[in-house]
Formats: C-alpha cells, structure tokens, sequence
C-alpha cells in the first residue's frame, strides 16, 4: 500500500519518473520539461512557487482555514478533517506574513469573497524540519480506492456488491469505444480535437472519472498559459492565478458554486471555445488540442499498470478480473465514484474515507509532511496533517481588515484530531444525502 501511496504523490522539483506503461507517445520527463520551461507559467511549478519554499524551509507555516462551525470547534475543542483532494488534511490556503498583516494566497482571498457566511480561521503551524515538496494527486489514488474498497467490501451485502461491481463494469462497456480511443492518442494518434471534445463531453455522462481529468488539464492549461496582468501580478508574488479555474468550472455548469460536482463538467468543443474565449481569449484557440494530447497522455498513465501497452490495450471486451489486473488503478476511480452516489454511502463514509485518512497520515508521517497539498498542481490548496505527532499548532479566530489582510483575534484551545468531520456537515455530505438521479447509460462511441 505505501507503493501507491507514493505513486499518487508528485514532487514538481526533482526529475523523477513514475513507472508507466509502454506505447506512449510522450514520456514523463517529456511532459514535465515541456510544463516547466516552455510554457509561461512553468516557473511556479517549482523554482518560483512561493508555497514550495516555505514548505521545504522548515519554517513555521500560516494557513487560513474558512468554517461554517466555529462554535463547535469552541464547543469540542477540536479541530477535524474533512474527505476530498487532501483525503483528510484541513483544508486551508496560504498566508503571508507581512508587517501590515497577514497575506492571503490569491485562492484565500478568493475564498473570503465568495465564503462571506463563513468564520475564518488562523493557523501557524511549527514543523518540525523541513518538509519534501511532495503533494498528493488525487487523479492517481485509484489504487487506493481500490485496495480501500476490497478491504471494507465485506460491509456491503452481497447485493449491493453485486450490483457496484455490474454499474462499473456498465460504464466500461458503454464507454469502451471512446476509452480506446484515448489510448490511441496518448499513442499519438491525432484525433480531430472537434470530434475529440464532443465525444469527450458525451462519455463523462457514463463515465465521470473523465470529468475530472478534463478540468484538471484545462486548469493547468490556463494557470501555465496565462498571461494577463492578474496572472502576472500573482506570478510575482511566487502564486498560481487560482481565479481562471474557477470562473471556468462555475462558468460551466449552474450551481457548481453551491457543489463543486466535476462529474457535471463536460463542455463540448464550442462551448470550451466560448468558456475558455471568456476567460482569456488569446488561450481559446489552441485549448481545444491541448486538452486531447494531455488528458489522452494522463488517462493512460492513470487508467493502466506499467505492464500495459497502449497499443496493445482494449476496453471492448474486459471484464472486471481483466480490468483487477491491467487497469487496476481506473477500476479503483470507477468504483469509488460508483459507491459515493449509492444510497448507503453516507452510513458507510467513516468506515471507507477514515480508512483513506490513515493510510494518508502514516505515509506523511513517514515522509515528515506536516502540511500535505493538492500535487497535481502546487496551486494553493494546502492542509494541516492531523495525525503528525510533533507539529505545534496555534489557532486563532481573525478578523479582516480593510485592505484585505487577516489578523489574528482570540486564541483558541483547541487540538488537532486526525479523524474526519461528520458527513452531514460538508459539500460532499450535500451530495451523498441527495441521491442523484442515475442517467440512462448509452454507448458512446
């Protein structure tokens, strides 16, 4: 298990290869030098990014954390975790210290102007010794998914497993043709990016997993490809502009401020034409292409193990012990996201995601990570590591002032508690408490 736990974490500083299948047109290290040095943004994946190096310098850390229950962490004197990309860290953005005040990252501050009905939080946490630039990827936890879902299978009744294992191998089938299709351009195929986008949209519908790829390759595309004064403006203070991905995500589908639900983002060709046009229109052109070499490049090296060949590969006729040995890691994806929207997910949620959280906090302890971050990119997502045993933390309510700065106000007396949140209480327990009405799945072809 520490295997893929180490496999779904990246470190954007150091030359490193994970193993992947064969067949592909372009390797890792081609991607990684192609991100780093030939786009404009490259220089915050590493070298420039200002998290990174106060991560890796050992010293104390501010993080601001929004609540909607401030008067149960008074109340409880705790402070918990919450399931998600940072699988059970407290999720937090960045701050600065300046003689002024304390800085928001701009995701903070993005956070404070659209998250008015929450309390914010302050926190400075001592680690300690420098930390590895390591984050995790949640694109690449289906191995985890996986090992976490044969491990607590005996909770479900053999219905219900029966059931989960024929949804996925559902949305398998009905995809198939569109999942070879990805293989063959992550051979270097070049499929029309026309008819690449609109068979794209129609197979998340089936198939969600894609759906998030997409919006994470278009978030990368933008925050690398930028170039505009609010782009260059954060670039200078070592920052991601956080702000494109999420005028495109809300942009794309109603109600994605209310629940961030990337199953519901799949833009066809013209309308990521006019999404992306919107948001930075010299980018629109040329996202359409990106989208096709990279999500193709990723969902092979996410969807199947090393031992594979892209060329060789089909998902036409696999079955699920197929699928246990040769794409081990997207049955992973598929069947997490197939029991989340099941009626009994929300009684089995502390069983399934505390069993995630452990896993998490035991391979960052290892690595001595007091503060875990959102690795597929180091664009400002940060957590405080519950579990780690010798991180001092100070928390305090904090007031903002007219410049936009945080200062802190009263101390609280609270502790760290590596165990998750109460699902009734979070934007996934919105979801899992609404069962959603299941789409009629169609071969997409």
């Amino acid at each position: 298990m520490n295997d893929e736990w180490h496999y779904a974490h990246t470190d954007h500083t150091r030359d490193h290869d994970r193993p992947a299948p064969a067949g592909l047109a372009h390797s890792e290290a081609h991607w990684r030098h192609h991100l780093h040095h030939q786009t404009p943004g490259g220089a915050l994946l590493a070298r420039d990014n200002a998290m990174l190096h106060t991560l890796t310098s050992g010293t104390p850390l501010h993080l601001m954390h929004t609540t909607a229950a401030l008067d149960a962490i008074r109340t409880s004197g705790q402070l918990l975790g919450a399931a998600g990309c940072l699988v059970g860290a407290l999720y937090c953005a960045p701050l600065t210290p300046t003689p002024a005040g304390l800085r928001p990252h701009n995701l903070g501050s993005y956070l404070l102007e659209t998250k008015g009905h929450r309390q914010v939080l302050v926190i400075e946490i001592t680690p300690e010794r420098p930390a590895p630039a390591e984050g995790i990827d949640y694109l690449r936890l289906g191995g985890i998914h996986l090992a976490t879902y044969l491990q607590h299978r005996h909770a479900l009744t053999q219905a219900e497993d029966t059931e989960l294992r024929a949804a996925v191998l559902r949305r398998i089938r009905t995809t198939a043709a569109f999942l070879d299709l990805l293989l063959a351009n992550a051979a270097g195929t070049a499929t029309d990016p026309r008819a690449f986008l609109d068979r794209l949209a129609h197979a998340i519908t089936a198939f969600p997993f894609l759906g998030y790829l997409y919006f994470e390759v278009l978030s990368e595309y933008l925050m690398l490809h930028s170039q505009s004064p609010e782009t260059r403006k954060y670039a200078d203070l070592g920052e991601m502009n956080n702000r494109l991905y999420k005028r495109l995500a809300f942009a794309a589908a109603p109600g994605m401020d209310r629940l961030f639900d990337l199953a519901r983002f799949r833009p066809d060709h013209d309308t990521l034409l006019q999404l992306v046009g919107a948001v930075e229109p010299d980018l629109a052109e040329a996202a359409p292409d990106y989208v096709r070499r990279r999500l193709s490049h990723l969902f092979a090296c996410t969807a199947l193990d090393p031992g594979q060949d892209v060329r060789e590969m089909t998902f036409r006729a696999a079955g699920l012990d197929e699928l246990t040995a040769v794409a081990p890691r997207l049955l992973g994806q598929l069947l997490f996201r197939e029991l989340r929207t099941s009626p009994r997910y929300p009684q089995l949620f502390a069983l399934i995601e505390q069993a995630k959280a452990h896993g998490a906090y035991a391979y960052w302890n290892d690595r001595h990570i007091a503060a875990p971050f959102n690795g597929f990119l180091p664009k400002g997502e940060i957590g405080v590591n519950l579990a780690y045993p010798t991180t001092r933390a100070d928390v305090w309510t904090a007031r903002i002032c007219e410049r936009g700065l945080l200062h802190p106000v009263d101390q609280l007396d609270v502790t760290l508690v590596p165990r998750l949140a109460d699902l009734h209480g979070t934007a996934l327990g919105k979801a899992a408490f609404t069962t959603p009405k299941q789409p009629t799945l169609q071969p997409v072809h």
